[in-house]
């Protein structure tokens, strides 16, 4: 059996796109190339890999054993190809970061900023998402990390803390609890809240918050961007209750302002990793920027 490192480059293209043609764009070649090393590929396998409905392709219980040894190979030999460069070279190829909607859109810039100007001859590429899709993705071996406010309830994944982050309850200018100095329960209960979608890691701890506190509540909109719940409430559409990382610049502006209350709002930022993952030369030198800690499991 004459088995390449392009094939399982091509075979887990093709698992992760459902397609071919998705597959040949991702790696920069033709669509009969890619099929012919698919087809080569299965001809070496005594069971076909995937499911084929129309043009796209759906990997069957055989194909599913494969890709996760798949993704092994390809990382193992993307973690020798770093470690031949030596400590001596200069550090060089792609991260593939994810990040929560709060954390990614308001904590990583700054770091793949200067993350970037420090290592010229790296790309860290950023997916964002809700921290269960976050999760996901990293589950599915298509992040190397991931960064999120949320809990983890993945067994595949582990989560190292981070950094504290606090939600705090706002309000716009013009709403009646903007004069108050704290909120009651009653008062709580019976707000109009604006939150984030099922999935947030800021919904679900806004959720256990008021679950612990005992109090009922409503949500009256639902948003899937931070950005978007800040407007809503700034216009008196409702309250909300977001990360202060995503509302200290209108809490100094005045365009929205925090009002106190008896929830427990405190939350840990975690790192995701897989349990099985290791670190890399050059994740080392992410995380270091970053001020995370990776810990072996």
């Amino acid at each position: 059996m004459s088995l390449s490192l392009r094939q399982l480059e091509i075979f887990e293209k093709i698992a992760t796109t459902g397609s071919v043609t998705k597959a040949a764009e991702k790696l920069l070649l033709t669509q009969s190339a890619v099929s012919m090393a698919l087809s080569q590929l299965e001809q070496q396998s005594i069971n076909p890999l995937f499911e084929r409905s129309g043009r796209r392709l759906f990997l069957n219980d055989s194909g599913r054993i494969l890709l996760k040894d798949a993704r092994q190979i390809l990382q193992a030999v993307k973690h020798f190809e770093q470690q031949l460069q030596g400590d001596s070279g200069e550090l060089a190829g792609e991260l593939l970061i994810g990040g929560s909607s709060t954390v990614a859109n308001y904590l990583l810039p700054a770091i793949l900023g200067a993350f970037a100007k420090q290592y010229p001859r790296t790309r860290v590429e950023l997916r964002v998402g809700n921290t269960q899709q976050v999760a996901e993705w990293l589950e599915a071996g298509d992040l190397d990390i991931a960064f999120v406010e949320g809990p983890c309830h993945s067994r595949g994944l582990v989560a190292v803390h981070w950094r504290e982050d606090e939600l705090v309850v706002v309000t716009g200018p013009e709403h009646g609890w903007s004069l108050k100095k704290r909120i009651p329960p009653t008062m709580l209960a019976l707000a109009p809240w604006i939150m984030r979608e099922k999935g947030s890691g800021t919904r679900e701890v806004f959720e256990d918050a008021m679950e612990k506190a005992g109090i009922s509540y409503a949500i009256a909109l639902e948003f899937g961007h931070t950005e978007a719940i800040k407007n809503g409430v700034a216009s008196g559409l409702g309250v909300s209750c977001l990360s202060r990382a995503a509302v200290h610049r209108e809490l100094e502006h005045g365009v929205l302002v925090e009002v106190k209350s008896p929830l427990m709002l405190k939350r840990s930022l975690t790192l995701l990793k897989r349990r099985e993952s290791y670190c890399t030369a050059l994740l080392t030198a992410f995380l270091k920027v970053s001020g995370a800690q990776w810990e072996d499991t």
